[in-house]
């Protein structure tokens, strides 16, 4: 058992048979009464987020997650198939934990998954990902970045919105958490 002075970022907490994943906390001591912790956490599974509040130095359940490094080797079915990169095993992970995790995932892509228990919980990816774009409409003449933006589909499938200057076959670089256009890639 751990108590609250044991919260830090990324921190797993088990409460009421799920795990959540500590996101943001805050050690608060108030002029009166006494000193507690503000965190938000998110649920591992389903990505609920939700603010919670500990006193301090109460007794909390923290579960053993194992992050190991992975290659993203290729797509069967509705699952993915991952090797771990110390030991070469490879693990099927389903499309339900990759989650949106698939919009950005190249073959040969190095990712991190969460495991605990044997079980994987979530896929973390790099902050920000190249891709090529398969398909966009044809930019006009005199477009600027600082114009609109147009749809373009991206070589894993996913649409993202990009400036209308940009053209077929140009490589991106794309942010994994929100599916927003960074800007060109530099090769």
């Amino acid at each position: 058992m751990a108590t609250t002075n044991d919260i830090k970022n990324g921190t797993v907490i088990k409460e009421n048979g799920q795990l959540w994943s500590v996101v943001e906390f805050q050690h608060v001591k108030p002029g009166k009464g006494g000193a507690f912790v503000r965190t938000k956490q998110k649920n591992v599974v389903s990505g609920k987020v939700v603010d919670k509040t500990y006193n301090a130095g109460a007794k909390i359940e923290t579960a053993l997650v194992d992050r190991r490094d992975y290659q993203y080797l290729y797509r069967d079915g509705a699952d993915f198939v991952f090797m771990d990169l110390a030991d070469y095993d490879q693990i099927n992970v389903s499309s339900n934990i990759v989650g949106d995790a698939e919009n950005y995932m190249l073959e040969n892509q190095q990712v991190t998954i969460a495991m605990h228990e044997g079980a994987p919980l979530y896929i973390d990816l790099p902050a920000s990902v190249v891709l090529e774009i398969t398909y966009t409409e044809p930019g006009l003449q005199g477009d600027r970045s600082t114009g609109g933006s147009k749809p373009a589909t991206v070589e894993t499938g996913a649409e993202i919105q990009v400036p209308l200057f940009l053209e077929t076959g140009t490589k991106v670089k794309v942010d994994t958490r929100t599916g927003e256009y960074l800007g060109r890639a530099t090769d």
